[in-house]
C-alpha cells in the first residue's frame, strides 16, 4: 500500500504572488526561482536544520492556534537563527507575535506576513 513519506510543498493563493515572493526573498532569503516559487534541497540544509522534519497536522475548526490570522492554514519554515529571522521580518514590516517558545524540538516564533498569513519559524534542536 502506498503511504505519505514527507511534505512535498506548500501551495497557497496570494493577491500579489510576485510581491509576496519578493518580500520573502528580501527578508528571509527564500531562494525564489524564475518560476515564482522556491525549492529547498536537503543537501543545502545546515546540520541543525537537517535534524528537523516536516509535520502534517489537521486541527479542530475552533482551534485558536492560527490566531491572529483569519486564514485556515499556517506554514512552518526551518531557520538557522530564530532571533535573527524574526528581526528581519519585523524590519520588513511583518507583525511579529511577541512570544517565542522553547521546547525539546527547538525554538519557535511566529509572524503575520504581508498577505495576512501566520508563519511559524522553527530553529530545530541540535539533536532530534
Amino acid at each position: 500500500m502506498a503511504k505519505v513519506i514527507g511534505l512535498g510543498g506548500i501551495f497557497f493563493k496570494s493577491e500579489d504572488p510576485n510581491a509576496l515572493a519578493l518580500w520573502y526573498k528580501t527578508h528571509l532569503q527564500v531562494p525564489v526561482e524564475n518560476w515564482g516559487g522556491a525549492a529547498f534541497y536537503l543537501n543545502n540544509l545546515t546540520p541543525t536544520a537537517a535534524a528537523g522534519y516536516s509535520v502534517w497536522t489537521p486541527m479542530s475548526a475552533d482551534s485558536d492556534y492560527l490566531h491572529p490570522s483569519a486564514k485556515s492554514f499556517m506554514f512552518n519554515l526551518i531557520v538557522d537563527d530564530l532571533d535573527g529571522a524574526l528581526e528581519q521580518v519585523r524590519n520588513g514590516g511583518a507583525q511579529v507575535i511577541a512570544e517565542t517558545e522553547d521546547s525539546e524540538f527547538g525554538r519557535f516564533g511566529w509572524f503575520i506576513d504581508p498577505d495576512g498569513n501566520k508563519v511559524e519559524l522553527w530553529q530545530a534542536s541540535e539533536t532530534p
